[in-house]
């Protein structure tokens, strides 16, 4: 089992990062791509392989959480399309990292969020328009599954879906045929499970074959928080890390500021975890 870091927002550049990451004796950073520095015309440069090689570290991918590829204007959904075939390919490329400095029985991942896309909202209740909608929204899946899988090819990727705020009915719907693919996968984040009353834990511990990165930092459900360091919050920490230890599954350290990794590392040194 390895332990990676976010990007935060705090460092502005990637050395920064690679520093911090570094100290920590990390093995990994994942690229939020939310971050203005973490375009696709940034993860396509040379510089960045490098940058990492130097280290001794290797990358994953977060993609953009507005990411949706079912959006009803087709300018919209081509958009995001494009998007993950060029992060894709560019993910290709940091395969080299992994094989390197990660483990090369984990698939290299691209972290995405489902978009629960827009609702309309009545006087007695909310209209989700991709479940108003929803042999079209059925649709943009499976033509983006089909897209994934050509784009991938053999290459060892996965794309896993996370759980955020809690998984709606006609998301579980694409998701399970997602997960057909090979291609797909799911991330657990136990602290957005726990802020969400653990409404996701049903669905993805029915697909642990599925299961493949953690995203792990501490959280309560009363009230809902998450990102906090670990042994901050609520969650029996213990047992999600055995389980994915159990699954060979990555963790990133999904902390939000650099203080909070570092009190995150030191407890999971002190549970006995070599990080």
């Amino acid at each position: 089992m390895q332990f990676g870091m976010p990007t935060l927002a705090e460092n502005r550049t990637i050395e920064d990062n690679i520093a911090l990451c570094s100290r920590l004796q990390l093995k990994f950073i994942e690229l939020n791509m939310n971050f203005p520095e973490y375009q696709t015309a940034c993860l396509e440069r040379e510089e960045l392989i490098s940058a990492a090689e130097k280290a001794g570290i290797y990358f994953t991918v977060h993609f953009v959480e507005s990411l949706d590829i079912a959006d009803f204007n087709p300018l919209v959904s081509e958009a995001y399309l494009e998007t993950v075939r060029r992060t894709i390919q560019a993910a290709k490329r940091m395969l080299r990292l992994r094989d390197s400095f990660g483990d090369g029985s984990q698939p290299l991942t691209l972290n995405m969020h489902m978009n629960h896309g827009v609702h309309i909202t009545l006087p007695d209740r909310l209209v989700w328009m991709y479940a108003r909608d929803f042999d079209a929204y059925r649709k943009a899946f499976s033509v983006f599954r089909q897209k994934c899988e050509d784009w991938i090819g053999g290459a060892d990727l996965r794309i896993v879906i996370e759980n955020t705020d809690g998984f709606t009915e006609y998301e579980r719907e694409a998701l399970e045929s997602l997960l057909k693919s090979s291609c797909f996968g799911l991330t657990w984040d136990i602290g957005h499970s726990k802020a969400a009353g653990e409404r996701d834990a049903p669905f993805i511990l029915a697909h642990q074959s599925a299961l493949c990165h953690f995203h792990v930092h501490d959280g309560t459900e009363h009230p809902a928080r998450s990102h906090l360091a670990l042994g901050d919050g609520e969650i029996d920490l213990a047992e999600r890390l055995r389980l994915a230890e159990q699954l060979n599954a990555r963790c990133v350290l999904e902390t939000k500021t650099a203080a909070a990794l570092e009190r995150s590392v030191a407890y999971l040194r002190e549970m006995g975890f070599s990080v």
